[in-house]
């Protein structure tokens, strides 16, 4: 028997005399005092048992972790959006969460087996258990948390920015010093279109251009109405020596308007482009930049309909509406809409309700349904609050993936996120295009447009200062004088005016 015993007792070197005195002194609530503070600051409760070397190798590596973490997640905002778009680095912080986790834990229970009063009973030893088990619960649900995150974040990082190819980026080299190669504006495409975003034949119902100034963050907003006719494409491009005359052709006129470009180009033209991943993408983007006379740079594609699942996930958001606006309904087939959204400032709308106060349209216009889609991106956005969009986090990026599409390279969106927190405290000036006497989306005057789009364009000038005629180009007749209702600035759409 003594030679069966004698490895096992050798497994376990024998605590020693001060030690064990130590532990028959002590009482429960001393020894569970201990344990929680080495839960809080791992390391400690070894020193308290006696065991210093052991203590200092687990705690100056615990500091040196957190001030780590700490420093390289909140030194800044912009530091902390920077890891938030790089999958790779997001892949590698869910992998030391679990191995932090594991040896997180570890040393919970043998701090708690170190310090624990010896005797007691079951009732006591299962009370500790208890504690303890509860401590290491404690410790792995935000470490869980955090992994969990990071790995969905990087899956949807990955997922929408997937670098697909594109026949009208920009093709510049791209450098971390100067990520738009000397130009002082970025141009995104801001579209909204029904049905799923892999699918081709999409009618892209809202599109909006968005001009970034890439040092100020100055932006301004393009509402281009979706019935617009005969767009033409820039000069050079294998659309212009399609269409020399704009967008037309024979049949349904529906066919040929900004709306039909991203379906109709793709299924009558297959790669006329070149290699694309979007092919209607990137005729939509030529498309646009003909018509308003600047490049386009980048596309962000949000599908309509998914658009209600994403609302519900953020939990509603909050519109000021001044109109009834209809809940279903046909204008042109005599079909009333089902109810209303009834007037009133601060109404809190569901994904169901959101997604109408976008659409709806009966007895209105598309311009009014432009002028409320600029509302529903200003309440997105205020409803985006960190902790909001963290208890709801993985509903959120599942329904981004079905909803969103882009041809933003992976490699821009540091980038993007300096321009983005430069946004949020510069000026927004929306220019939309509405039909009147000076502009008809039926016959339009495209010099005009690009005319209105260059002085938007303009450089802030001080008061009184002469501001800069914009230059017509080569081969176009100068915008004409008259009615400039037509593109209105919009400065307070989305306020509540009650009336009188």
């Amino acid at each position: 028997m003594t030679s069966t015993l004698q490895p096992r007792a050798a497994r376990q070197p024998p605590e020693p005399n001060h030690a064990r005195a130590l532990r028959r002194a002590r009482g429960m609530p001393t020894a569970l005092g201990v344990t929680v503070l080495g839960t809080v600051l791992p390391g400690s409760g070894y020193l308290f048992a006696g065991r210093r070397l052991l203590g200092m190798l687990v705690l100056l590596p615990s500091l040196a972790l957190a001030g780590f973490v700490g420093w390289y997640l909140f030194r800044d905002l912009e530091a902390a959006l920077d890891f938030a778009f790089d999958p790779q680095r997001l892949t590698i912080a869910a992998g030391v969460a679990g191995v932090v986790l594991v040896l997180w834990v570890m040393v919970v229970i043998t701090t708690y087996r170190m310090v624990r009063p010896l005797g007691g009973g079951r009732v006591r030893g299962a009370f500790g258990a208890v504690f303890v088990a509860l401590l290491c619960l404690a410790v792995a649900a935000p470490l869980a948390v955090a992994a969990r995150y990071s790995l969905v974040q990087a899956d949807l990082v990955e997922a929408i920015f997937s670098d697909d190819q594109s026949a009208t980026t920009p093709g510049h080299v791209f450098t971390e010093e100067d990520p738009w190669g000397g130009r002082a504006r970025v141009n995104l495409l801001l579209v909204g279109g029904d049905g799923n975003v892999r699918r081709d034949g999409t009618r892209t119902d809202s599109m909006i251009l968005a001009s970034l100034d890439v040092a100020t963050g100055r932006t301004v907003l393009f509402s281009l109405p979706r019935n617009l006719m005969y767009v033409p494409f820039p000069s050079g491009s294998p659309l212009a020596g399609l269409y020399p005359s704009g967008f037309r052709g024979s049949g349904d006129p529906s066919n040929f308007m900004l709306n039909a470009v991203y379906g109709v180009v793709p299924a009558l033209h297959p790669n006329v482009l070149g290699k694309s991943d979007n092919q209607g993408a990137d005729a939509l983007k030529l498309a646009v930049e003909g018509a308003l006379g600047v490049p386009v740079d980048y596309y962000l594609l949000v599908n309509l309909a998914g658009f209600r699942t994403m609302v519900d996930a953020m939990g509603g958001v909050t519109v000021n509406i001044n109109d009834p606006v209809p809940i279903g309904g046909n204008t042109d087939l005599g079909i009333p809409p089902d109810s209303y959204l009834q007037p009133g400032p601060d109404q809190r709308l569901d994904g169901f309700e959101a997604l109408w106060f976008s659409r709806g349209r009966y007895g209105s216009d598309d311009y009014d349904r432009m002028e409320r889609q600029r509302c529903m991106i200003d309440a997105i956005i205020d409803e985006a609050r960190p902790l909001n969009l963290l208890r709801r986090y993985q509903t959120l990026a599942a329904a981004g993936k079905e909803i969103l599409r882009t041809d933003i390279p992976r490699q821009l969106l540091p980038a993007f996120v300096d321009i983005a927190l430069q946004v949020k405290g510069a000026p927004v000036q929306s220019v939309v295009f509405r039909s009147s006497e000076r502009f008809n989306p039926g016959d339009p005057d495209f010099a005009w447009m690009r005319a209105k789009v260059r002085a938007a364009l303009q450089p802030a000038v001080t008061s009184g200062a002469d501001v800069p005629k914009a230059e017509t180009p080569e081969g176009q007749a100068p915008a004409t004088t008259g009615d400039d209702t037509a593109a209105t600035e919009a400065q307070d759409l989305c306020g509540y005016r009650p009336a009188s």
